[in-house]
């Protein structure tokens, strides 16, 4: 249920004094005032929102206002927060010593789970974010080839590392070396002819392909029919490395990741959001002749103390325990159902230029005339009326990504109620 405090006596704005003035204060200490920039309120408008508190489907901010949460923490809370089993279980494990900097048998377990989920990975190497998956990964494809060249999609997103953030979009930042963007070359997703076109181009220099089998940082863009097994059959025919990022499709679209959703194969893949039920990690792996080459077995350095700490891994073991209940993705997938239908039929009763885009549980509301389906479509979004719409939700207790094109989700923990009372605020939130 809503609380009713999230309005104010005037009944259209939110009180958050607490919020705002706490959102002054970090910016004196922390630059932006966030620390990272996906949480900023720069592209909406306004002040960030404090949080202290989350249960199941809800956040709790300072003012004690709630909110039906569609964030889902960027992808991390794919059953909800504070799942009971999860917190359990990170509990015990931090009595028993937090890091031990050493192998323990948690490590083996949690292995075992994510090879058993996703049957492209024989090895697997825990890390603690998916940016740190994702640099490792493309390391080890350039190791193991012997190349430096990577082919990456215009607008997807990779993570913060050097090596992955030059695709168009994302290739504003300072700092970043002129050599790295040197090593990558880009094509445009859902068109599989620029792929073939870039592979013959760079014939023979290439270790991998980097992609994101949904796009979720240009508004959960699917695959077309046939691009992905287009992508894999390409990568075999030219002997490129195939890297699957599915950082936020990994357990969020089915429990085997977007591979087994699709039928393809990965030969190195990237996991981290929803795998560790809420605490910080990534993982990547692949085959064992593949993942062999790294350190210490081979020549390929990744390395890091938290990597795999006892925490994480109960944490890791708790959630793929619970998502092994198929039950789970049915939940997800009628829940995000209901919400699709319920605002495709207002969208069409009141011919509004809005495209409804989700694969399984990650989706997105877009402010478009046409679907979006590359970077290029991705440009003619109207992130104005998102904005008036993102803080029409907010006021009446809904929370989205304070983006117009980053993937929002439904958890497990949502109810039928949940949704039912979403379509309403949605629904009037949706003039503008």
């Amino acid at each position: 249920m809503i609380s009713s405090s999230n309005t104010s006596s005037s009944g259209d704005l939110l009180i958050t004094a607490k919020s705002r003035e706490y959102s002054r204060l970090i910016a004196e200490v922390i630059p932006g005032g966030v620390d990272s920039p996906f949480r900023c309120f720069e592209e909406v408008g306004g002040h960030t929102i404090f949080f202290n508190r989350a249960v199941g489907s809800l956040l709790y901010d300072l003012d004690g206002n709630s909110y039906l949460d569609y964030l889902g923490a960027w992808g991390p809370a794919i059953l909800g927060h504070c799942v009971p089993e999860v917190i359990d279980a990170c509990k015990s494990a931090i009595e028993l010593g937090a890091v031990f900097g050493a192998p323990h048998e948690l490590e083996l377990e949690m292995a075992k789970l994510v090879i058993a989920a996703i049957p492209s990975i024989e090895n697997v190497r825990f890390v603690n974010s998916g940016t740190e998956a994702v640099m490792s990964a493309v390391r080890l494809a350039r190791g193991y080839m012997r190349k430096d060249l990577i082919v990456m999609f215009e607008g997807g997103y990779h993570g913060h590392s050097d090596a992955t953030l030059c695709s168009q979009g994302h290739s504003s930042s300072a700092g970043v070396p002129i050599s790295a963007s040197r090593n990558t070359v880009l094509a445009t997703f859902n068109d599989l002819e620029s792929v073939r076109q870039v592979f013959n181009w760079h014939k023979g220099d290439l270790a991998a392909l980097l992609i994101e089998p949904v796009c979720g940082s240009m508004s959960v863009i699917p695959p077309e029919p046939g691009f992905l097994e287009g992508v894999r059959k390409l990568c075999s025919e030219h002997g490129i490395l195939l890297i699957f990022d599915e950082v936020l499709t990994g357990l969020r679209v089915a429990r085997g990741g977007a591979q087994s959703l699709y039928g393809i194969e990965a030969d190195i893949t990237c996991l981290g959001k929803a795998l560790g039920g809420g605490m910080p990690i990534g993982a990547y792996g692949g085959s064992k002749e593949i993942m062999s080459h790294l350190q210490p077995g081979g020549d390929v350095y990744q390395a890091g103390t938290f990597s795999g700490n006892p925490v994480t891994m109960a944490g890791g073991i708790a959630t793929l325990n619970l998502l092994a209940d198929p039950q789970v993705y049915k939940t997800l997938e009628c829940r995000t159902s209901q919400l699709f239908e319920g605002l495709q039929s207002i969208i069409n009763q009141r011919k509004l230029p809005i495209q409804l885009q989700r694969v399984g549980s990650m989706f997105a509301i877009v402010f478009a005339e046409q679907p979006v389906k590359n970077w290029h479509d991705h440009l003619k979004i109207d992130s104005k009326a998102f904005a008036k719409f993102f803080h029409r939700l907010l006021a009446a207790g809904v929370y989205m990504p304070p983006s117009s094109v980053d993937a929002a989700c439904v958890s497990a923990a949502h109810s039928e109620s949940d949704i039912d009372e979403t379509i309403k605020i949605m629904s009037n939130g949706l003039f503008y």
